[in-house]
């Protein structure tokens, strides 16, 4: 199924917002889609005045400093010597451009220089990167590993557990007893937004749910196991059930280390839709009237899909999306769960800022901070209505 045309163009805006100018031909290769689609995007962009276009580059209508050009810090301030952070996140991620966007708000307002850093998908990539960084003389780290599966997570903690310089995980919460355990992180407290989703869905009536969510990124792995605690404890969610998001909801199979298990890889589909999860029969197999979509372009998605199927949101499902990032975009506004993302780039710059000051404890303990999310209601979760006998 083509994606709607509204989340192809704010996926467009999300990649120049960030990145500053970039090439149609790039664009139309990240997204998959035609060089042509994408300059009838970015006309259409630029006449509303969200982009402005150049000679086959779309660019943002306030232009985006290059890494390493935020103007040098003040004398006494974290970065007063030059130095810069480095900021590295992976690339198409808009969830996680958020909270790029939260960090760098920060350490610009305190005179500190970013390089930042685009990893793109191919594993290990973070690696490299982060040492071109240190090379170049970084002082501190700001990061968002992709860790895609569990073994590429486990690959990246040897190394980066040994930076030699303050470093700050966003949006990750390593394996308890891991290597990296004892490094300062940020994140959403994603148990909680399950919850919200949850309960939310129980407070209307709702008493059998399908979670509809992907397995791809420590998020993803987080929903899906806090959905299946929440679920099972609540007594009044008489049925629950998980599924993949989309076909493309599965990491393939990580880098592999002798010895160690690989992971299974999604069977191919040249067709593109042929293996997408049938949601409308799950819920109709299942009895189900609610579901919990993640993320939220898998959720549109996923309520198109729904329609084609006869079933209508929110008449015969309601639905609660995870992420928040598009969630508002869809001809049915949806009701969703929204991380703090920028909020969490925020409280990373400062935490990094005040390990880098030197001051009095801030060599203290390691902090790993939890921001909680919240629930935007729109249209696309009502009361359940019980049918007469």
């Amino acid at each position: 199924m083509r994606e709607p045309v509204e989340l192809r163009r704010q996926r467009i805006l999300s990649v120049v917002q960030s990145r500053g100018a970039v090439k149609v031909s790039v664009l139309a290769a990240e997204l998959d889609v035609s060089v042509v689609t994408i300059r009838r995007d970015v006309e259409e962009l630029t006449r509303v005045g969200r982009l402005r276009r150049g000679h086959g580059v779309a660019r943002p209508v306030v232009d985006v400093p290059e890494p390493a050009t935020v103007p040098a810090a003040r004398t006494g301030e974290p970065g007063g010597d030059g130095a810069a952070v480095a900021l590295v996140v992976p690339e198409r991620h808009s969830y996680l451009y958020e909270t790029l966007h939260g960090a760098r708000t920060v350490l610009e307002e305190s005179g500190m220089r970013i390089a930042l850093h685009i990893a793109p998908q191919s594993a290990g990539a973070e690696r490299p990167l982060v040492e071109r960084a240190l090379a170049d003389g970084a002082r501190g780290l700001l990061i968002a590993p992709r860790w895609r599966n569990a073994l590429s997570e486990e690959l990246d903690y040897g190394w980066l557990a040994e930076v030699g310089v303050p470093t700050v995980l966003m949006e990750r919460r390593p394996r308890p007893g891991s290597a990296l355990h004892a490094l300062d992180s940020v994140c959403s407290d994603h148990w909680y937004g399950t919850h919200l989703a949850v309960d939310h869905l129980v407070s209307l009536g709702h008493r059998r749910i399908v979670l509809a969510a992907r397995d791809d990124s420590p998020t993803a792995r987080t929903i899906r196991a806090a959905f299946a605690e929440i679920a099972a404890a609540r007594p009044e969610v008489e049925d629950w059930s998980t599924v993949l998001s989309s076909p493309a909801a599965v990491p393939g199979p990580g880098p592999q280390t002798p010895g160690a298990p690989a992971e299974a890889a999604p069977d191919p589909d040249p067709e593109g839709d042929a293996t997408a999860v049938d949601l409308a029969a799950l819920l109709r197999e299942r009895g189900a009237t609610a579901a919990v979509l993640h993320g939220d372009v898998d959720a549109l998605m996923l309520v198109q899909r729904l329609a084609e199927g006869g079933v209508q949101v929110p008449r015969d499902c309601s639905v609660v999306a995870y992420d928040d990032v598009v969630a508002a975009l869809g001809s049915t506004p949806l009701t969703a769960v929204a991380p703090p993302k920028a909020e969490i780039g925020r409280a990373a710059a400062e935490l990094l800022l005040y390990r880098l000051a030197g001051t009095v404890g801030a060599t203290g303990p390691v902090r790993r901070t939890e921001l909680l999310p919240t629930l935007k209601i729109r249209g696309s979760a009502q009361s359940l209505t019980i049918p007469e006998v």
